[in-house]
């Protein structure tokens, strides 16, 4: 089972995401980003207002992100731990802006040398579900799903080579790093 503690504590231990939105014409499209994330599994990011995520994101909110990888880790250093996020982006204004801005550059403080930029916004993606996968043995699948005011978590158990002898695991415990 995944909690919202263990999501919390491996998100924040990364500092890039894969977002993926959906333009106009229904086609994908995906790009790297710098993510904060707060308590609630919030995940904050700056963008220009000129970038087809924004345009995307204020036509059509939903959002999948890729959470991570560690460049090109073999499997067992562990390099192949992830978390696959849904959520719905907005642009918050405000102190609620200011309390994620504060976040978003505690996690990356070159954020404050964009301040200036012409067309700079702020996107917050909050959680509507996230499932943990790691791809080495013993393979691990667990999974949260977000309801305004609380969190499900669900254990998908562990993957199997060796199909009739899988067992049920749980990332509770587990150290993100």
């Amino acid at each position: 089972m995944l909690t919202q503690e263990e999501a919390y504590q491996f998100i924040r231990s990364r500092r890039f995401a894969v977002i993926s939105t959906t333009m106009e014409d229904g086609w994908p499209e995906s790009a790297l980003i710098g993510i904060a994330v707060t308590r609630s599994l919030e995940l904050v990011f700056d963008t220009i207002d000129s970038t087809r995520k924004c345009m995307n994101l204020r036509r059509d909110p939903r959002a999948s992100l890729v959470i991570g990888w560690r460049g090109d880790y073999l499997a067992h250093t562990g390099g192949f731990e992830t978390i696959q996020y849904s959520g719905i982006a907005d642009e918050p204004i405000g102190a609620e802006l200011e309390q994620l801005r504060a976040t978003y550059f505690d996690a990356h403080p070159e954020g404050h040398s964009r301040e200036t930029w012409p067309g700079l916004t702020y996107f917050r993606v909050r959680p509507r579900w996230l499932r943990y996968s790691t791809y080495y043995k013993p393979r691990v699948i667990a999974e949260l799903t977000i309801e305004p005011g609380k969190a499900k978590p669900r254990d998908k158990g562990r993957v199997s080579d060796n199909p009739g002898n899988d067992t049920v695991a749980s990332a509770s415990g587990r150290s993100f790093s």
